[in-house]
């Protein structure tokens, strides 16, 4: 039996990256997903790739009619929605001093206006479905602060926040809400930023640097690892958990290690 046997999943930004992966993930766990993005022509074809269990449908998820639409097909398709995954997001890096309020702005619509809305077109269904769980992807930019990514930053902690208020909320129809926060993300956000040469592929694994093995794994591993996360939280064996972060970001947010304290090194 699969994890998610009998359930109906509307994953968002499924085109690539973890999008992708989780929606491959859900269907392998006996889920019928939904994969929704604004990259038709990829998210058609993982959703082709996957088989019956999938269907691709456009979705802009900064656009409120998009999302009623996206759970009116789902539901007429499937006949139920019973976890909603916010995974769509894009990232703008940049100084404070060189942030243009559009920058801003854009970044917001779509990793905080979107995960809102995603929110409150499932609600109904959900109800209906007899409760659910709604899985959203901050980072481990929503835990932290770093230089050049205020207005990711900015969206990710909202996103925890909107998260608890949702999950306060909407308890008493036995929906769950949580996060996960990772720090492992697509190479499509990341590679626009990196210096020319450099691969996004082996700098990610990199940046975690506390567990030992971390740097030696793929970023598709790393990804699979935030899939796995999302699993969990999509599925019954989590039903005790809401308004809660699962932090899946290789230990970066623990602390620092001080260079000749004791423990610094074996």
């Amino acid at each position: 039996m699969g994890r998610l046997d009998g359930k109906v999943a509307l994953v968002t930004g499924a085109a690539r990256g973890t999008g992708a992966l989780t929606a491959r993930l859900f269907a392998a766990e006996g889920a019928h997903v939904v994969l929704a993005d604004v990259l038709d022509e990829a998210g058609a074809a993982v959703a082709r790739e996957i088989g019956a269990a999938a269907h691709f449908i456009h979705l802009d998820v900064t656009t409120e009619p998009h999302w009623e639409r996206a759970v009116a097909e789902t539901a007429l398709r499937f006949g139920r929605i019973d976890v909603l995954v916010n995974n769509a997001a894009v990232l703008h890096m940049s100084a404070i001093a060189d942030t243009s309020p559009e920058d801003f702005l854009r970044v917001v619509r779509v990793n905080q206006l979107g995960t809102f809305l995603g929110i409150k077109a499932a609600i109904e269904p959900m109800k209906a479905a007899g409760g659910g769980s709604i899985v959203n992807v901050a980072s481990v930019d929503g835990l932290r602060g770093q230089n050049g990514v205020v207005a990711y930053a900015s969206s990710k902690w909202a996103v925890r926040g909107i998260t608890r208020v949702a999950a306060l909320e909407l308890g008493r129809y036995g929906i769950r809400v949580n996060t996960v926060c990772p720090e492992a993300g697509s190479a499509f956000m990341v590679a626009p930023y990196m210096p020319p040469g450099v691969p996004v592929e082996k700098i990610i694994p990199r940046m975690q640097p506390t567990l030992s093995y971390q740097k030696d794994r793929t970023l598709e591993a790393l990804m699979q690892d935030v899939a796995n996360a999302i699993l969990f939280l999509a599925s019954d064996e989590s039903r005790s958990c809401t308004g809660s972060d699962l932090v899946c970001e290789g230990g970066n947010t623990a602390g620092r290690i001080v260079k000749g304290a004791p423990g610094a090194t074996t």
